[in-house]
């Protein structure tokens, strides 16, 4: 009897879930047919004139203060921007200015100078900018290994860093053409008779100083070839701390690319003159890049840049405009 008791039980329990989840699934059922069939319910707005030309000028009115707002941080913003490319290379080599760069007897140093148009408040942001010169190159995009950038010799296959995988039968440390083509062109800053620091410690994104870059992997055969590239590496600092190489490694989209060198974390006042000390190693001379120096302030939208301001501006104006037009047709010709 207990034996046929629990039996019956259990089949009443099971039969009690049965129906309890019956009216789930029934209900899930009825919201997916609702769902194919589009039966749900839905906002369904009809769009009368009234409606459609009150919205066009509502969206231009939000979005051109907006852009106004957005050009006047853009253009709070102070930059210098010193080429100097051209202006570094001695009188005697002005019409061989490949064969000077390639020249490691004649000397690289350059001085330049440059006056503050106004107040810049800490920090500065020092960038060098690159004209012409093409990071998004298909060959050169591909030609590194981001598995040996994490893991280093661990990662022995570097036959997607070619023709910078390996030299002298050994692989390269960091591999490929980008590190190759390390930008080493240097500034050194000062205010008179005193120098100016330049903080160059994280420059990089910290995601990829402890995410892409092994902390455990240093620089091995690098830059040891017949034809050297760009900058050199200390093979005693892991590649996690070359912040320099983290940052070049990170190709930009387009010809035209601003990468950061470093900051300076005291203020420059108006008219003052900065001396800057540089070495002019890197050869953008061979295809027609430009270089240039730049030192600039930010804001809260950032640097200085126009476009999403001017956008802005752009769209709220075509929207008001066509407010006005909708707006001349419907009292022409009303509904």
């Amino acid at each position: 009897m207990d034996v046929q008791g629990a039996s019956i039980l259990s089949v009443n329990g099971a039969q009690s879930v049965e129906s309890r989840s019956r009216p789930v699934r029934r209900h899930l059922n009825n919201a997916v047919y609702q769902f194919t069939q589009q039966n749900l319910p839905a906002c369904k707005p009809v769009l009368i004139p009234s409606w459609v030309i009150s919205m066009f000028f509502l969206i231009g009115v939000v979005f051109i203060p907006i852009g106004l707002l957005c050009l006047y941080a853009s253009e709070s913003v102070v930059e210098i921007i010193d080429r100097y490319d051209t202006d570094c290379v001695p009188d005697n080599f002005k019409s061989q200015k490949v064969a000077y760069i390639k020249d490691s007897s004649v000397s690289k140093n350059c001085t330049r100078y440059l006056k503050v148009p106004q107040n810049m408040k800490a920090p500065i942001y020092i960038y060098y900018q690159l004209d012409n010169y093409y990071q998004n190159h298909r060959r050169y995009v591909k030609s590194r290994s981001d598995k040996q950038l994490l893991h280093g010799l661990t990662y022995n296959d570097t036959s997607s860093c070619n023709p910078e995988g390996r030299n002298n039968g050994l692989p390269i440390v960091p591999c490929g053409l980008i590190a190759w083509s390390l930008f080493n062109d240097t500034y050194s800053f000062f205010r008179g008779a005193d120098a100016i620091k330049v903080n160059r410690k994280n420059i990089a994104w910290r995601s990829d100083r402890e995410h892409k870059f092994g902390k455990n992997v240093y620089p091995f055969n690098f830059q040891s070839g017949s034809l050297i590239g760009g900058a050199t590496l200390d093979p005693n600092i892991p590649l996690s701390d070359q912040e320099d190489l983290i940052i070049w490694m990170r190709t930009a989209a387009l010809p035209t690319f601003r990468k950061l060198y470093g900051r300076i974390e005291v203020d420059l006042e108006e008219d003052d003159l900065i001396m800057v000390n540089l070495v002019n190693n890197y050869n953008t001379y061979s295809f027609g890049g430009r270089k240039k120096l730049v030192l600039s302030t930010t804001s809260w939208l950032g640097g200085r840049n126009n476009f999403l301001g001017m956008s802005y501006v752009a769209v709220g104006s075509s929207f008001i405009f066509l407010a006005f037009v909708f707006l001349l047709l419907h009292v022409k010709n009303p509904r």
